[in-house]
């Protein structure tokens, strides 16, 4: 009996030594060139304030070697340079999939309020795709020159992002859209880097699983398509009729992501950054119907080009480039406020036929009714 006691006695400390052994311990990540992989003239590695730092001081990517990491927090300080984007890469598995945090430093450093002071993007078949997810930013408290303290925790499809902030995150991303689940870590941009720190799997109460779309019981929004393959666009030529879909084109069903969005880029990739490549045009297409001829509004999304028809009758054509005068608000990005047209729908089926062309980062589209009165759409 004593025994059973004394056995009993023990079981608290037990269970409390248990759950400590079960915390994952941190990893300091050596700042030291060994460790990293970069363009030779690009990293200096030294001691700042008596503690290694990776000072980037040219163009290009520094990899970490020989890591997998996929759920925890990452920690570290930076001291931000004045120019361009300081991105810092997680779930890195090469150049063409991997998640990206970044500063968009000439924007945001001393102004805590600027909307795209901080971004989250993911990249797909080697595009960034910050032009079609303009939801994924906002303001953050930081300066070039001064020490930020950045920490990320990431569990399954969410993250949250810390700028120096302890209890409040600047930046909650409710799902992670990347195609990537794990990998390693990665820096760009002029900055210096100190205090890496990784502690897998302490993910804190952040959930796995993807948070709420914020559409998802919006009926309105037009999710259901069919595409065509992509084509290249003749040199020269804005748009031509002959590049229309005729009788034997394939078609694809494809559905809309979060917020009603058809991710051109992650089916097809795009042309990153570059616009003297070639253009490049796909088709969607999808279905109306009306219980009797009536006027419907119609809010879209999109990057770059976009021509509309309806049964086959010009509807719509526009452009939304960004950095350009044509560019449509909000600055270029693919947002339902880029632009509204209001549809003559004939009684029955309607045939809403959609052309997107891409020559700059990624692409995609979106559409939503403003109403359903006496109309429906294709489930």
């Amino acid at each position: 009996m004593k025994r059973l006691f004394f056995f009993l006695g023990l079981l608290p400390f037990m269970t409390v030594m248990a759950q400590r052994k079960a915390v994952p311990k941190a990893e300091v990540v050596p700042l030291r060139a060994a460790n990293w992989e970069f363009r030779q003239g690009t990293v200096e590695f030294a001691d700042s304030a008596g503690e290694p730092a990776m000072k980037i001081i040219g163009d290009g990517l520094v990899v970490l070697k020989d890591t997998d990491f996929s759920d925890g927090t990452i920690e570290f300080d930076d001291v931000l340079g004045e120019k361009g984007f300081a991105a810092f890469y997680f779930r890195w598995q090469d150049t063409l999939e991997n998640e990206n945090f970044y500063f968009r430093v000439p924007v945001g450093a001393g102004h805590p309020y600027a909307i795209q002071g901080v971004q989250y993007a993911p990249t797909i078949k080697g595009v960034n795709c910050w032009d079609l997810m303009y939801h994924y930013q906002t303001g953050a408290r930081y300066d070039v020159g001064t020490p930020s303290h950045v920490r990320l925790v990431i569990n399954g499809r969410q993250m949250r992002v810390y700028v120096n902030s302890q209890q409040l995150p600047t930046l909650e991303v409710p799902r992670l859209e990347g195609n990537t689940t794990h990998g390693t870590l990665a820096f760009s941009g002029s900055r210096v880097v100190s205090h890496l720190v990784l502690r897998p799997g302490q993910t804190g109460d952040l959930a796995g699983a993807e948070g709420l779309d914020p559409t998802a019981t919006d009926t309105r929004y037009l999710r259901r398509w069919q595409v065509t393959g992509v084509d290249t666009m003749p040199a020269g030529v804005d748009f031509s009729l002959s590049m229309m879909p005729g009788k034997e084109t394939k078609w694809t069903p494809i559905m809309a992501e979060r917020r009603g969005l058809v991710n051109l880029t992650r089916l097809y990739g795009g042309n990153p950054s570059n616009r003297n490549q070639p253009r490049r045009i796909c088709w969607l297409r999808t279905t109306i119907h009306a219980d009797s001829a009536r006027l419907a509004n119609l809010r879209m999304g999109f990057v770059d080009d976009v021509w509309i028809f309806l049964n086959g009758a010009w509807l719509y054509a526009d452009k939304n480039h960004y950095g350009e005068p044509i560019a449509k608000k909000p600055a270029g990005r693919l947002s339902l406020d880029n632009a509204q047209v209001t549809m003559p729908l004939r009684k029955g089926d309607n045939e809403l036929l959609v052309g997107i062309e891409c020559n700059f980062w990624g692409w995609g589209f979106a559409a939503r009714l403003d109403d359903l009165d006496g109309v429906g759409l294709e489930r």
